[in-house]
């Protein structure tokens, strides 16, 4: 039995899809998720559904119950990400499961994205708590810049502060095709693996992409990180996640979403996903 964590969420989906595409039988997968109405859909193709909630941790193990392996997707909750985290493993353990997967964050322990501290202190509950386990260490999403592809062409300028750092993404459904293969197969327990797209871009390259295909000027625009995370709250994003987003692009400028070890397409079997196919979907959109 696999479960996957985050069943209802982007990247969860993926994951489950990508697991039924690769031959696992939908009633060998239970979706795990905090509002489990939302998963009636997946429910209805079969997948077992189960109640999950990281602040419940006593509930937990009986959600694990039967769990072969684990996908630990990565809480949402900024600030509270180790703690909700620690929970899991705690219950996956008393629960018995053999493998845990957890979504940490690209080159996780050296990184300069404040992002990073809270999967490494997840990476060392799960080192300490003795559970098998499997780091799958995600770099961007394609996903998390061309999701504001159409308001950079609406604007005329691609804000950022990544400077000329280099970003190895790839499209989130690579990532979950990645998890689905370690989750589907053996011989994965103590391993790293650092994830990253084929080919990497710096924001004036991706705006350049973005120009190409929209046919009109779209310049790209970098800012100092505190002007950067102003402009992101003055388009409407909340606080906490217009710093994330600044604080990642400073990172960026310093090397901290590059890496080209193509891990993630050999895990995978093929090329990952480049950014300009993103961009014309989202230009699609």
């Amino acid at each position: 039995m696999i479960a996957v964590t985050g069943a209802t969420g982007q990247l969860g989906r993926l994951v489950i899809a990508a697991l039924l595409k690769n031959g696992v039988k939908a009633d060998q997968i239970i979706a795990l998720a905090r509002h489990p109405e939302k998963a009636a859909d997946l429910e209805k193709d079969g997948v077992q559904v189960r109640d999950f909630n990281y602040t419940q941790p006593e509930a937990m193990v009986i959600g694990l119950e039967g769990v072969d392996k684990l996908l630990l997707i990565s809480s949402n909750e900024l600030g509270q990400r180790a703690t909700q985290h620690r929970h899991v493993i705690e219950a996956a353990k008393k629960a018995g499961v053999k493998l845990l997967a957890y979504t940490s964050v690209l080159h996780a322990t050296g990184s300069a994205l404040g992002l990073a501290a809270e999967h490494v202190q997840t990476e060392q509950a799960l080192a300490a708590s003795g559970v098998p386990h499997v780091l799958l260490r995600n770099g961007w999403y394609n996903e998390n810049y061309t999701g504001g592809v159409p308001s950079a062409v609406a604007h005329g300028a691609l804000l950022g502060a990544a400077g000329e750092g280099r970003i190895s993404s790839a499209a989130r459904a690579d990532y979950a095709e990645a998890a689905a293969v370690v989750l589907a197969g053996e011989g994965h327990v103590g391993k790293t693996y650092e994830l990253a797209g084929d080919s990497s871009y710096t924001l004036a390259e991706l705006a350049a992409e973005i120009a190409r295909q929209a046919g009109k000027q779209v310049p790209y625009k970098d800012l100092p990180e505190a002007e950067y995370k102003a402009a992101l709250i003055q388009v409407g994003l909340p606080e906490p996640v217009a710093e994330l987003l600044a604080n990642s692009d400073a990172a960026a400028a310093k090397g901290a979403l590059f890496d080209d070890s193509k891990v993630l397409s050999k895990l995978i079997g093929r090329a990952t996903t480049p950014v300009a196919e993103s961009v014309a979907l989202a230009l699609r959109a």
